[in-house]
């Protein structure tokens, strides 16, 4: 039951790159380098988004954990949000027709921001590689689902008030009510002495 409920974001976003619209929310410039000795790998990027480069880097209990948190730590500057994605699940299998340790190899991982899961999956004869590209899908929908939901997750989206500009819809909304009562009051008092002196006419 829970499989579908999982959105093939490898293929939305296959779709929508084929799209002359689509502007992709980051580019990666050049490849990841990454120092794996066994301990404390170290996963080095650079990324760009609009006018903006980030150059970071950060180490993880494994290379996909390295790399995992240097996106993180590079988008989160402009993505925030980013923070609640988590990786649920990480698979590995062997590409058809290919064997040995040079073998073409799939990663296919499972994301969740904790109100929608989705997987992405890459390919490569570079188990780091593909890996890599995989965690690159992942985050990338997930801005592009925060996009088409009009909101980050926990945040609702702004509603632009009515009132007048520098304030706030309530506040336009009871400067109006204010001055609408004041302009009855004074519409009322005319019309009050509008009769008394009506009154004293005929007398």
């Amino acid at each position: 039951m829970l499989q579908n409920q999982i959105i093939d974001a490898a293929k939305e976003l296959s779709l929508l790159r084929s799209l002359r619209t689509y502007n992709p929310p980051f580019e990666v410039i050049g490849t990841y380098r990454l120092i794996d000795d066994g301990e404390r790998p170290e996963a080095t990027v650079m990324l760009r988004t609009g006018d903006q480069e980030m150059h970071e880097a950060d180490i993880g209990v494994g290379p996909v954990d390295a790399l995992g948190k240097v996106l993180k730590k590079s988008l989160g500057r402009l993505f925030p949000d980013l923070v609640n994605v988590r990786l649920v699940d990480f698979g590995v299998r062997l590409l058809e027709g290919t064997i040995g340790t040079s073998a073409q190899v799939s990663v296919q991982v499972v994301f969740s921001d904790g109100n929608n899961l989705w997987r992405v999956s890459a390919a490569d004869d570079n188990i780091n590689l593909a890996s890599f590209r995989a965690l690159l899908d992942g985050y990338e929908y997930a801005i592009y689902l925060w996009g088409k939901e009009a909101a980050p997750p926990g945040k609702a989206a702004a509603s632009p008030g009515k009132g007048r500009r520098g304030e706030t819809g309530k506040q336009g909304k009871d400067k109006g009510v204010a001055g609408s009562a004041k302009a009855k009051g004074k519409a009322g008092g005319g019309s009050s002495a509008g009769k008394k002196a009506g009154s004293r006419s005929r007398a």
